[in-house]
């Protein structure tokens, strides 16, 4: 396999990497967008059933309403925090993928730029052989008038 036929797999495999690598931070802007909403959520339900006052200082109908909506409210928010929870698992999940996906376009990126490096130098070497070569049949050239 030709060193120009490697940098240009080696360039593509780059660019796929990186392309796995934006998708998955766009992933985790949507599930961090997501966990914002649950946290708002959260304060919203919280808010509302410690912003109801006290159930027992209505007349007992109210109260016994008053009550059960405060009931309703909490058990919404504690499906909320285990919903959040659960989120945050799969967060996490994701995060350590983009992590690995980074690691992987990175070595890959060194692995190019060693391999783009070592082309460089291959080239100047036969750049520099050639213009020995050159001066020394021009050094012969005089030697021979």
């Amino acid at each position: 396999m030709s060193d120009a036929h490697t940098i240009r797999n080696l360039t593509t495999l780059v660019g796929l990497r990186s392309t796995e690598v934006e998708r998955l931070q766009g992933e985790m802007a949507a599930q961090t967008a997501v966990r914002e909403r649950y946290q708002k959520n959260l304060e919203r339900l919280t808010g509302l059933y410690t912003d109801s006052g006290p159930s027992g200082a209505l007349p007992l109908a109210l109260s016994v309403n008053c009550g059960n909506f405060k009931q309703a409210v909490m058990q919404m928010a504690d499906q909320h925090r285990t919903d959040l929870h659960l989120h945050e698992a799969n967060m996490a999940v994701s995060q350590r993928a983009l992590n690995t996906a980074w690691a992987k376009r990175e070595v890959l990126d060194q692995v190019l730029t060693q391999k783009q490096k070592y082309v460089a130098n291959e080239q100047q070497r036969v750049d520099a052989k050639r213009q020995d070569e050159l001066a020394t049949q021009f050094w012969f050239r005089g030697q021979v008038k």
